[in-house]
C-alpha cells in the first residue's frame, strides 16, 4: 500500500502494521542489520541526549508552535476590543484584512445543515482550504487551536499523575473518530442544525476569548477534567472531526516531517513526546520502509519529535526542496 493510502487508513482509525521484508528496501535492511549489530549503549544514547540538550533544540519548535498559536488568537481579540479590522470574527469563520476565510469543518456542516452550497463560503473555504494543503497534516490543531494548547497542558498534568500512580490511564480504538465523524455529518444534514458547532471547544474558546467567558466554557472544562483524569487527550484523538478534515486537506502537502531510519539511535524519545504517537511507529526498528519515511497526514506537525530527537533523524522537509531546519 502507498504511503498516501496508509496516511489515509491510519488518519482514519487503521492501526500501523509491520511492514513484510519484502516490503522493506534492500538500503534500510542493511541499516536495520548495522543497527541491530552495533547496539548503541545506553551511556551513548544519554551521551547524545544531553549533547541535544545543550544546544538548546530540544523545545525550539514547541516555542515557536506556542507563540503562533497564542499571536494568532490574541489578534482576533486584539481586533475585535480595538476595532482595528485586521482579524476579525472567530476561528469557525472570520475576515483577515477584509478577506474572508471559513473553517472547512464549519463550512461542510453548514452546507450539510442548509442542504446546498453556500456560495458566500466559497471563498473563504477555498482560501483555507489551500493554506491547510500547503501546510499539511492537522497542522490547524497544534499551530491555531486554542483548546489543542489546554489540553496539552493537561497532558502534562495527566502524566505526572500516572507516573505517581495517583490514576489509571484509558484507551480507546482511534477508529471511535471516525464513527463520531460520520454521526455529526449524519445528525446536521438530518436536523438542519450544525451539531457539531454547539459542542465544539475550539469554538467555544475562541468566542470566549474575544467576546467574554459564558456558560459553554463549563463543558471545555468537563472535557479537560476528563482528559486530565481518564483519557489523554481523549478528545482530539477519539472524537474531534476538525482535525480529520484538516488530515483530509492536507495529506498531498508538500511539508511533511521526514524520518531517517540511517540517522536513528531508536531510543524511542519522539514516540514518548508525539501527541499521536502512532503516526511514528515506522521508527521502530523493522518498520521503516525506505530510507526517508514521510510522517502521515494524522501528523499534527507540533516539531515536537524533531525538537526530542538527539540524532536528527527526524527533520522538516518540503518536498522537492531542501530540509527545512
Amino acid at each position: 500500500m502507498s504511503y498516501f493510502m496508509e496516511s489515509l487508513a491510519q488518519l482514519f482509525g487503521r492501526e500501523p502494521a509491520r511492514p513484510a521484508p519484502e516490503e522493506i528496501a534492500p538500503e534500510v535492511q542493511e541499516i536495520h542489520r548495522y543497527k541491530k549489530k552495533h547496539k548503541i549503549t545506553l551511556a551513548e544514547l544519554e551521551a547524545e541526549r544531553q549533547a541535544n540538550r545543550e544546544k538548546g533544540e530540544t523545545s525550539r519548535w514547541l516555542k515557536r508552535r506556542w507563540a503562533v498559536l497564542i499571536t494568532v488568537n490574541l489578534l482576533f481579540v486584539v481586533s475585535y476590543y480595538f476595532d482595528v479590522q485586521l482579524l476579525e470574527g472567530a476561528l469557525t469563520a472570520s475576515r483577515f484584512v477584509g478577506f474572508h476565510m471559513a473553517d472547512l469543518n464549519s463550512a461542510l456542516q453548514v452546507m450539510l445543515a442548509f442542504k446546498h452550497v453556500v456560495l458566500n463560503l466559497i471563498i473563504g473555504t477555498v482560501t483555507v482550504f489551500v493554506i491547510w494543503l500547503l501546510l499539511g497534516g492537522r497542522t490547524f490543531c497544534s499551530w491555531v487551536c486554542p483548546y489543542h494548547l489546554l489540553s496539552e497542558w493537561g497532558e502534562k498534568l495527566h502524566l505526572w499523575l500516572l507516573s505517581k500512580k495517583v490514576i489509571k490511564g484509558y484507551s480507546f480504538h482511534r477508529g471511535v473518530r471516525t464513527l463520531f465523524y460520520v454521526t455529526f455529518l449524519v445528525l446536521t444534514y438530518a436536523t438542519g442544525y450544525t451539531i457539531y458547532e454547539a459542542i465544539s471547544p475550539t469554538g467555544i474558546l475562541s468566542r470566549a476569548l474575544i467576546y467574554g467567558p459564558g456558560a459553554a466554557l463549563l463543558w471545555v472544562g468537563f472535557l479537560l477534567l476528563f482528559e486530565v483524569f481518564i483519557s489523554r487527550r481523549a478528545w482530539c484523538r477519539y472524537v474531534c472531526p476538525i482535525g480529520m478534515t484538516y488530515g483530509m486537506a492536507g495529506s498531498l502537502s508538500p511539508l511533511r516531517v521526514v524520518y531517517s531510519p540511517d540517522a536513528c539511535l531508536f531510543g524511542g524519545d519522539c514516540r514518548t513526546v508525539c501527541l499521536v504517537p502512532h503516526v511514528l511507529d515506522a521508527t521502530i526498528m523493522g518498520h521503516a520502509r525506505d530510507t526517508a519515511v514521510p510522517i502521515g497526514a494524522d501528523c499534527t506537525r507540533c516539531g515536537m519529535c524533531v525538537d526530542i530527537c538527539p540524532a536528527s533523524a527526524m527533520k522538516f522537509d518540503i518536498k522537492g526542496l531542501s530540509k527545512v531546519v
